[in-house]
């Protein structure tokens, strides 16, 4: 049965806030009013948060946000009321996403629909949360972001932060499909991990010069793509790394944005290709946003990628999640639970 629409009704919920750009310091846990879905909407009441470096962005001002703002872009949990217009999902499901606007720092919330799929019976609500942004993310990397040709098995490619959400999700991925990656990562541990799960090299960039090392495992080629979230403190060394016609796809910022260059450097280092992704505009769709997370699902579901929920903090501790996460020194997904 479908709840209907009241503007009066209004729901009490935790969320975490800012008010102002700046370090985990201006999260604060404070109440908001929760109201009735409207149209495209639903209500849901979380089960378990993802956290993402997106959210680290938005919180310092990399990605200035309106404020006050509640942050979040990815959890799951219970639809407990639907606008009418909605129809792939009901009162009762079990539900995950990756989606804007943020606010999935919270007990319940009202949000989109068009990002929010059901969530398999088989997956739960933990890896739910933990997987949505990341394995989409990982999907649209070694599924729609493809150098010239494309990808088949036995191309080299190399996956900055491994070791990280997405990096360990990608490395297995990529072992199912054939690809030999080649992984970077700032300790022994952390490259010690990815191996583990399928990564065929991993370079600790801490002690070894990766470029160096790409090019003694390609017998002097290179790879055919870069996926690389890391930003500045890797990009130079990146576009070395490619093959002529190669791909450099940046999704992320985590050193710090990349720094203004000049194209005819691309030209120069063998006619290469640069790109930056992001996950809202492949997901812009409810139909894309389900293809993609079907796939994900079914990688899941098969066996062919395993979650790892490395590291749980309680909602009261965004910020040392905030901390930990700033700091590297966490592996796999971190996930908040209420």
């Amino acid at each position: 049965m479908r709840a209907l629409r009241s503007d009066k009704e209004t729901h009490v919920s935790k969320a975490v806030q800012i008010r102002q750009h700046g370090g985990p310091e201006q999260m604060e846990l404070v109440d908001v009013q929760v109201g009735e879905p409207g149209p495209g909407e639903i209500r849901i009441r979380h089960k378990a948060i993802g956290l993402n470096f997106i959210d680290v962005y938005q919180r310092s001002g990399l990605y200035p946000m309106p404020m006050p703002l509640n942050l979040g872009m990815e959890g799951s949990g219970i639809v407990e009321a639907v606008d009418a217009g909605v129809t792939h999902l009901k009162v009762g499901d079990r539900a995950a996403y990756a989606s804007n606007p943020p606010g999935s720092y919270s007990e319940q919330r009202v949000m989109p629909a068009r990002n929010v799929c059901k969530l398999p019976d088989a997956i739960s609500f933990e890896t739910g949360a933990a997987m949505m942004l990341k394995g989409l993310t990982a999907q649209y990397l070694l599924k729609r972001t493809l150098p010239q040709g494309g990808l088949k098995a036995g191309d080299f490619v190399l996956f900055h932060a491994a070791a990280g959400g997405v990096g360990l999700i990608a490395v297995q991925w990529a072992k199912a499909l054939g690809l030999r990656l080649i992984g970077t990562a700032g300790s022994d541990e952390k490259c010690a991990l990815a191996r583990s799960l399928g990564a065929e090299f991993m370079v600790n960039y801490s002690k070894d010069d990766f470029k160096e090392r790409v090019k003694e495992i390609t017998g002097g080629k290179g790879v055919k793509v870069v996926y690389d979230s890391v930003g500045k403190d890797t990009w130079d060394k990146s576009l070395d790394c490619l093959q002529p016609f190669g791909l450099m796809a940046s999704f992320g910022n985590s050193s710090g944005p990349v720094q203004p260059f000049a194209p005819g450097i691309l030209g120069a280092k063998g006619s290469l290709f640069v790109t930056r992704q992001t996950l809202f505009t492949h997901i812009a769709t409810r139909e894309a946003n389900q293809e993609m997370a079907d796939d994900l699902f079914a990688a899941v579901t098969s066996g062919k990628v395993q979650i790892r929920i490395d590291q749980t903090f309680p909602l009261a501790q965004v910020r040392a999640a905030h901390q930990a996460l700033e700091a590297r020194k966490t592996t796999g997904c971190s996930i908040l639970t209420l």
